[in-house]
């Protein structure tokens, strides 16, 4: 019987807009086809190892090609590339929660709480319980310090 299932390990991403110097401390170098009205490349790369490259009869399996608008993923470490339509079906950004709710969540995981207890001792919105759960279930990041 065939199943469904999703991804649930986290990755670190980066949309490329054409700006970025330096993709995961990889150079981002332009390839030599450009576009006839900007002027500007419409391919770029990076080289993932310094290695020689192989003869030219063989793909060069250490670049990685994209362009302006795609998500260059680094996941297991492993760099990828893809188009941002099929980025948005793949992937969710995680929440980023105040520190006050990271710690409660990390004190009821340490305590073997279940998630309704924090939706029992607080009055949360809806909004505020979708961004908890989210949370807990797929992880988070913390917001930043004002």
């Amino acid at each position: 019987m065939i199943k469904t299932y999703r991804k649930t390990a986290t990755i670190k991403a980066e949309k490329f807009d054409g700006s970025q110097t330096s993709l995961f401390g990889y150079e981002v170098m332009p390839d030599s086809l450009f576009d006839a009205l900007t002027g500007e490349p419409a391919y770029y790369s990076i080289l993932i190892d310094d290695v020689e490259s192989e003869p030219d009869d063989f793909p060069d399996d250490n670049e990685v090609s994209f362009e302006i608008g795609d998500w260059i993923i680094n996941e297991a470490d492993e760099i990828k590339v893809m188009a941002d339509e099929e980025f948005k079906q793949q992937y969710a950004e995680l929440p980023v929660i105040p520190r006050p709710w990271a710690d409660t969540i990390e004190e009821c995981k340490d305590n073997h709480y279940k998630l309704s207890y924090i939706f029992t001792e607080w009055n949360l919105d809806y909004d505020e319980q979708e961004l908890i759960a989210r949370a807990w279930l797929d992880g988070y990041m913390v917001e930043a310090e004002k």
